[in-house]
Protein backbone atom coordinates (compact mmCIF):
# COMPACT_ATOMS: atom_id res chain seq x y z
CA UNK A 1 0.00 0.00 0.00
CA UNK A 2 1.36 3.55 -0.67
CA UNK A 3 2.60 5.76 1.84
CA UNK A 4 0.97 8.58 2.52
CA UNK A 5 3.74 11.10 2.81
CA UNK A 6 5.11 12.40 -0.31
CA UNK A 7 8.11 12.81 1.28
CA UNK A 8 9.25 8.90 2.01
CA UNK A 9 9.31 5.44 -0.13
CA UNK A 10 7.42 2.08 0.99
CA UNK A 11 10.02 0.21 2.16
CA UNK A 12 11.40 -2.24 -0.68
CA UNK A 13 10.28 -5.50 -0.90
CA UNK A 14 12.44 -8.38 0.15
CA UNK A 15 14.36 -10.10 -2.21
CA UNK A 16 13.58 -13.82 -3.32
CA UNK A 17 15.68 -15.45 -5.45
CA UNK A 18 14.25 -18.91 -5.34
CA UNK A 19 10.59 -20.25 -6.26
CA UNK A 20 7.83 -18.63 -9.28
CA UNK A 21 5.66 -17.83 -6.42
CA UNK A 22 8.38 -15.69 -5.20
CA UNK A 23 9.42 -14.11 -7.99
CA UNK A 24 5.52 -13.51 -8.41
CA UNK A 25 5.68 -11.63 -5.24
CA UNK A 26 8.45 -9.92 -6.42
CA UNK A 27 7.02 -8.86 -9.16
CA UNK A 28 3.55 -7.34 -7.46
CA UNK A 29 5.93 -5.43 -5.07
CA UNK A 30 7.88 -3.76 -8.20
CA UNK A 31 4.29 -2.82 -9.63
CA UNK A 32 3.19 -1.42 -6.11
CA UNK A 33 6.36 0.82 -6.28
CA UNK A 34 6.00 1.38 -9.77
CA UNK A 35 1.81 2.75 -8.81
CA UNK A 36 3.42 4.32 -5.85
CA UNK A 37 6.18 6.49 -7.55
CA UNK A 38 3.46 7.85 -10.43
CA UNK A 39 2.06 10.50 -8.50
CA UNK A 40 5.05 11.76 -7.48
CA UNK A 41 6.77 11.76 -10.70
CA UNK A 42 3.50 13.34 -12.14
CA UNK A 43 3.69 16.07 -9.25
CA UNK A 44 7.45 17.10 -10.51
CA UNK A 45 6.38 17.33 -14.29
CA UNK A 46 2.95 19.54 -13.39
CA UNK A 47 5.61 21.42 -10.81
CA UNK A 48 8.07 22.34 -13.73
CA UNK A 49 5.42 22.91 -16.63
CA UNK A 50 3.99 25.66 -13.43
CA UNK A 51 7.11 27.11 -12.92
CA UNK A 52 7.84 27.59 -16.86
CA UNK A 53 4.31 28.89 -16.86
CA UNK A 54 4.43 31.52 -13.89
CA UNK A 55 7.89 32.35 -14.89
CA UNK A 56 6.68 33.32 -18.09
CA UNK A 57 3.89 35.33 -17.30
CA UNK A 58 5.69 37.20 -14.17
CA UNK A 59 7.85 38.42 -17.08
CA UNK A 60 5.31 39.37 -19.42
CA UNK A 61 3.64 41.37 -16.35
CA UNK A 62 6.96 42.89 -15.63
CA UNK A 63 7.59 43.88 -19.29
CA UNK A 64 4.37 45.96 -19.89
CA UNK A 65 4.74 47.40 -16.30
CA UNK A 66 8.08 48.88 -16.71
CA UNK A 67 6.89 52.11 -17.25
CA UNK A 68 6.47 52.23 -13.47
CA UNK A 69 9.70 50.47 -12.30
CA UNK A 70 7.52 47.64 -11.08
CA UNK A 71 9.46 44.54 -10.54
CA UNK A 72 7.64 41.67 -10.03
CA UNK A 73 10.09 39.09 -8.32
CA UNK A 74 10.03 34.78 -8.38
CA UNK A 75 9.34 33.10 -4.56
CA UNK A 76 11.99 30.83 -3.76
CA UNK A 77 10.64 27.89 -5.40
CA UNK A 78 11.02 29.55 -8.76
CA UNK A 79 14.48 30.67 -8.24
CA UNK A 80 16.96 29.03 -9.64
CA UNK A 81 19.59 27.34 -8.02
CA UNK A 82 18.06 28.68 -4.36
CA UNK A 83 18.62 32.24 -4.97
CA UNK A 84 15.82 34.83 -4.64
CA UNK A 85 16.51 37.02 -7.72
CA UNK A 86 13.91 38.76 -9.54
CA UNK A 87 12.30 37.66 -12.78
CA UNK A 88 12.49 41.46 -14.26
CA UNK A 89 15.82 42.04 -13.97
CA UNK A 90 16.65 45.30 -15.39
CA UNK A 91 18.82 45.19 -18.06
CA UNK A 92 21.56 48.87 -18.41
CA UNK A 93 19.94 51.32 -19.34
CA UNK A 94 22.92 53.94 -18.61
CA UNK A 95 25.75 54.85 -20.63
CA UNK A 96 29.03 56.52 -20.15
CA UNK A 97 30.54 59.17 -22.31
CA UNK A 98 32.63 56.88 -24.09
CA UNK A 99 30.10 54.37 -24.48
CA UNK A 100 27.85 57.47 -26.21
CA UNK A 101 30.94 58.51 -28.01
CA UNK A 102 31.03 55.16 -29.88
CA UNK A 103 27.13 54.87 -30.53
CA UNK A 104 27.19 58.29 -31.85
CA UNK A 105 29.18 56.78 -35.27
CA UNK A 106 26.76 54.55 -35.77
CA UNK A 107 22.80 54.76 -36.61
CA UNK A 108 22.09 55.85 -32.88
CA UNK A 109 19.24 58.26 -31.96
CA UNK A 110 20.45 61.04 -29.02
CA UNK A 111 17.64 63.05 -27.94
CA UNK A 112 18.23 66.22 -25.71
CA UNK A 113 15.19 66.64 -23.68
CA UNK A 114 16.57 69.80 -22.28
CA UNK A 115 14.25 73.14 -23.43
CA UNK A 116 14.72 74.41 -26.41
CA UNK A 117 16.37 77.97 -24.59
CA UNK A 118 18.83 75.87 -22.86
CA UNK A 119 19.84 74.12 -26.38
CA UNK A 120 20.58 78.00 -28.02
CA UNK A 121 21.79 78.63 -24.47
CA UNK A 122 24.43 76.09 -23.98
CA UNK A 123 24.89 74.11 -26.68
CA UNK A 124 24.19 69.98 -27.95
CA UNK A 125 25.99 67.14 -28.28
CA UNK A 126 26.64 66.85 -31.47
CA UNK A 127 23.72 65.05 -34.34
CA UNK A 128 21.28 65.19 -31.03
CA UNK A 129 17.73 65.99 -31.73
CA UNK A 130 15.86 68.01 -29.55
CA UNK A 131 12.78 67.14 -27.89
CA UNK A 132 11.36 69.09 -25.00
CA UNK A 133 10.86 66.13 -21.91
CA UNK A 134 7.09 67.70 -21.69
CA UNK A 135 6.76 66.23 -25.78
CA UNK A 136 8.08 63.29 -25.58
CA UNK A 137 5.65 60.68 -24.84
CA UNK A 138 3.37 62.34 -27.85
CA UNK A 139 6.36 62.72 -29.78
CA UNK A 140 7.45 59.61 -30.35
CA UNK A 141 3.61 58.30 -31.22
CA UNK A 142 3.88 60.91 -34.63
CA UNK A 143 4.44 59.59 -38.26
CA UNK A 144 7.74 59.76 -39.15
CA UNK A 145 7.05 62.45 -41.58
CA UNK A 146 5.59 64.75 -38.43
CA UNK A 147 7.88 64.08 -36.64
CA UNK A 148 10.58 65.02 -39.11
CA UNK A 149 9.22 68.51 -39.80
CA UNK A 150 8.45 69.28 -36.08
CA UNK A 151 11.98 67.99 -34.64
CA UNK A 152 14.26 68.26 -37.38
CA UNK A 153 15.32 64.39 -37.40
CA UNK A 154 15.13 61.32 -37.90
CA UNK A 155 11.71 59.79 -36.29
CA UNK A 156 13.81 56.38 -33.94
CA UNK A 157 11.33 53.15 -34.56
CA UNK A 158 10.49 51.02 -31.61
CA UNK A 159 14.11 48.55 -32.47
CA UNK A 160 16.31 51.67 -32.92
CA UNK A 161 19.06 52.21 -30.35
CA UNK A 162 18.15 55.41 -28.39
CA UNK A 163 19.73 57.25 -25.88
CA UNK A 164 18.48 60.47 -23.95
CA UNK A 165 19.95 63.26 -22.75
CA UNK A 166 19.31 66.42 -20.31
CA UNK A 167 21.70 68.89 -18.23
CA UNK A 168 22.27 65.76 -15.28
CA UNK A 169 20.14 62.58 -15.93
CA UNK A 170 16.70 63.43 -14.69
CA UNK A 171 15.06 64.70 -17.32
CA UNK A 172 16.83 61.94 -19.64
CA UNK A 173 15.71 58.78 -16.61
CA UNK A 174 11.99 60.33 -17.13
CA UNK A 175 11.67 60.57 -21.14
CA UNK A 176 13.44 56.70 -20.77
CA UNK A 177 10.97 55.79 -19.01
CA UNK A 178 8.04 56.93 -21.20
CA UNK A 179 9.78 55.59 -24.48
CA UNK A 180 9.69 52.01 -22.88
CA UNK A 181 6.40 52.01 -21.57
CA UNK A 182 5.69 52.62 -25.79
CA UNK A 183 7.44 49.41 -26.83
CA UNK A 184 11.08 50.93 -27.65
CA UNK A 185 13.06 48.18 -25.98
CA UNK A 186 16.48 49.24 -26.94
CA UNK A 187 16.17 52.79 -25.44
CA UNK A 188 18.51 54.24 -23.01
CA UNK A 189 20.19 57.72 -21.23
CA UNK A 190 22.82 59.63 -20.09
CA UNK A 191 22.87 60.36 -16.68
CA UNK A 192 25.57 62.31 -17.00
CA UNK A 193 24.44 65.08 -19.35
CA UNK A 194 25.32 68.35 -21.55
CA UNK A 195 27.31 68.39 -17.42
CA UNK A 196 29.47 65.67 -18.07
CA UNK A 197 29.51 66.12 -21.97
CA UNK A 198 31.13 69.46 -21.67
CA UNK A 199 33.43 68.61 -18.66
CA UNK A 200 34.82 65.54 -21.21
CA UNK A 201 34.94 67.24 -24.13
CA UNK A 202 37.15 70.09 -22.46
CA UNK A 203 39.10 67.96 -20.79
CA UNK A 204 40.05 65.92 -24.18
CA UNK A 205 41.02 68.84 -25.70
CA UNK A 206 43.55 69.58 -23.24
CA UNK A 207 45.27 66.67 -23.55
Amino acid sequence: MCQPSLLSFPPPAPVVTVGFGSLARAGEGAQALWFCSMPRVLGFISALLLRTAIRGWAAEVCRQDRNQRLLSWAPFYLSQSSSYRSVCTAPSESVTYQELKQMLKSNTVVIDVRESWEIKEHGQIPGSINVPLGQVEQALKLKPSKFMETYNGKMPSTSDKIVFSCLAGIRSKEALDAAVSLGYSRALHFPGGWEEWVRQEFSEKQH
